[in-house]
């Protein structure tokens, strides 16, 4: 029989197909299961149009079978099957999908109107078609150097066999077949030092690959399978028999052949919650994603429209080991009408909602002409943004009705939604802002941005904050002395950080953000105090003056301060670099030396200031040892290394003798 070429522009198309457009060589097995289950989808609705009997989904199935010997793995399956034309059609032509024209027809019937569509099964039925494009069966090649396709179309009266080994072509001619439906004869590669082809022969490997790839197809996928079962010895047989050894020889177990369903058919996400029973849900996450725990929260949401998808979440109730580092990888697991298309897509989610875990499965997205690359269209795009708001507004809730469990979120993951506050210069802030938490010094609680401003005094400008290294260390900053003793609620800030996630929120209900070390806190001061203020400050102008000269350009002002009470001296920064931030921009591998501005402080009211005066009128030299200790002393309160810390040591004793 003459063989004819495929109908395509040129060989290079279906060379193309076969070495590039798959990544991995194992997703065959999940094309020619795809095609076999839409086979039967157009066997059962064709079976609503006619009103055709005895035909019902679950005497449908898939069947995959090994034999070694030939070295040929068969799919096989008892859909519509298809005729000598079609198989022209289909097999002949690539990129041509009778899937897709068969989805087509359902989509024009729907359209026509109520009155046309009623009279149409096909119509109302549940179009879930996977195989669109038609180039999934010739993934087959990457495996074979033969492939065989044996069809019978339904009522049909012969049925034909189709066979190629590649790009050369291929012949169709009569084969022998009883019942309707599509053998699928692979004759697989030998193995090289490259390549092991064998492995598609092993039961665990196809079991694998079916329960990876295509465990939610809604038909039973089913093999041979060898197992072992024990066998009854003979009555009498005594298991220390002297006189009959033979006997104690023989085997415990034997072993036999069953036809095994490798695929469980109905996901989760596919049940109505009512059908779940208690638990199902976390021990699906647990088993999926290889976790000990609970999840903190689940999220199961189904949505029609433009972009049709179904979605089941899970909020981790721990970190995974590597979540914060590079190897951590993020994304959601993609089906397209259950069949598995990407193990990670991580378009599917922001930055800051990567240690969501869980999956989506539609119908509607667009891919390309291979299901393992998804073109970035608007339905992702559309289902992604759907998502973030949905994972967003389960947050809230979560805060508003769980706080307890909420806060132990927070613990796990609120680090991350700092960082997409400050990621992007805070194009995410208004996503992300009201869940955000922070220590409280007046309630000793974490709090939200919301609940401050809500305790504000009236006339507070500020929201303002300290900066430490835990909340012991913000708590205890000579600089939150003033808003304590006048009443202010302070946030502590604990991670690197959050200085940069409330810069990019900017501000938080009309309130500005202003930490307790930023120059100005624009207090609410009485006239009284203003003016003891201006009075102390023109006294000390000259001995201030000093001070600054001798320590030169490591401050940019020396100044009375009007935030201490109790402390003598402390650190503040001017402009809008705050020290705490410059010392994390200093810890990065940087080459800018970035530096704040620093201004020390010196607490009027303190007895030092008498001791200074007395230095500034009657000993210099000793004047410039208490600067350079009170500056030291600052530094230190304020997180930073020393720059000479022997000197420091050195004019301590000296001051003791």
């Amino acid at each position: 029989m003459a063989k004819k070429q495929f109908k395509a522009e040129s060989k290079r198309l279906l060379d193309l197909m076969i070495n590039s457009i798959y990544t991995h060589k194992e997703i065959f097995l999940r094309e020619l299961i795809s095609n076999a289950s839409d086979a039967m989808d157009k066997l059962y609705y064709r079976s609503l149009e006619t009103g055709a009997t005895g035909i019902n989904r679950e005497g449908l199935s898939i069947q995959i079978k090994v034999d070694k010997d030939q070295r040929q793995l068969t799919i096989s399956d008892n859909g519509i099957g298809m005729t000598k034309e079609e198989m022209e059609d289909n097999l002949g032509i690539i990129a041509r999908s009778g899937s897709l024209l068969f989805k087509n027809e359902a989509e024009e019937q729907n359209a026509t109107g109520p009155d046309e569509a009623e009279k149409s099964p096909k119509a109302q039925g549940d179009i879930d078609i996977i195989g669109q494009f038609g180039v999934g069966f010739y993934s087959a090649f990457m495996v074979s150097d033969k492939v065989q396709v044996v069809s019978k179309a339904l009522d049909g009266e012969e049925a034909f066999l189709w066979e190629s080994s590649g790009a050369d072509g291929y012949t169709i001619k009569e084969a022998s077949k009883a019942e309707a439906g599509t053998d699928v004869i692979l004759t697989l590669k030998k193995s090289t030092d490259e390549e092991d082809y064998d492995q598609y022969f092993a039961e665990y490997r196809i079991r694998e690959l079916v329960q990876r790839y295509s465990d939610y197809i809604r038909y039973p996928i089913q093999m041979m399978v060898e197992k072992r079962r024990p066998i009854e010895k003979p009555e009498g047989l005594d298991e220390n028999d002297g006189e009959n050894p033979a006997k104690n020889e023989m085997p415990e177990f034997e072993t036999f052949m069953e036809l095994t369903t490798l695929n469980s058919m109905i996901p989760v996400w596919k049940k109505q919650k009512k059908e779940l029973a208690e638990g199902e849900y976390n021990e699906f996450y647990k088993n999926k994603f290889h976790d000990f725990t609970d999840p903190a929260k689940v999220i199961h949401t189904s949505v029609e429209g433009v972009s049709s998808y179904t979605a089941l979440l899970f909020i981790p109730g721990r970190p995974a080991y590597n979540y914060y580092s590079r190897e951590f990888e993020k994304g959601l697991q993609l089906y397209s009408s259950g069949v598995l298309i990407m193990d990670k897509c991580p378009e599917l989610l922001p930055d800051y909602f990567s240690f969501v875990r869980g999956l989506v499965d539609s119908q509607d997205l667009s891919l390309n002409i291979s299901r393992e690359m998804l073109q970035h269209d608007r339905q992702l795009r559309s289902i992604a943004e759907r998502l973030e708001k949905k994972i967003k507004s389960e947050l809230l809730s979560m805060l508003k009705t769980d706080r307890e469990g909420y806060e132990a979120f927070f613990k796990n993951f609120g680090l991350q939604l700092k960082y997409g506050l400050y990621d992007g210069f805070g194009i995410h802030a208004d996503s992300l802002k009201d869940l955000i938490l922070f220590y409280s010094s007046s309630e000793k609680k974490l709090v939200t941005l919301e609940e401050y401003v809500s305790r504000m005094k009236e006339d507070q400008k500020y929201i303002y904050y300290g900066v430490g290294g835990s909340i012991e260390k913000a708590d205890q900053l000579p600089q939150t002395e003033i808003l304590k003793d006048k009443g202010f609620e302070i946030l502590y800030l604990t991670d690197d950080v959050d200085e940069f996630a409330l810069q990019a929120i900017r501000g938080y209900d009309g309130k500005d953000f202003r930490s307790v070390s930023s120059g100005e806190l624009d207090l609410l001061e009485s006239d009284e105090e203003k003016e003891e203020t201006k009075k102390m400050e023109e006294e000390s102008k000259a001995l201030l003056e000093y001070m600054k000269e001798h320590l030169g350009d490591k401050v940019a002002e020396v100044r009375l301060s009007r935030r201490l009470k109790q402390h003598p001296v402390c650190l503040s920064a001017k402009g809008g670099l705050s020290l705490e931030m410059e010392q994390v921009l200093r810890a990065m591998p940087m080459k800018e030396d970035i530096k704040a501005e620093r201004v020390l402080e010196i607490n009027g009211e303190h007895h030092i200031m008498e001791v200074l005066s007395d230095a500034y009128e009657n000993d210099r030299q000793k004047l410039d040892k208490y600067t350079d200790l009170l500056y030291n002393q600052a530094m230190l309160m304020a997180g930073y290394e020393l720059e000479d810390p022997i000197a420091f040591g050195n004019a301590v004793c000296d001051l003791m003798v």
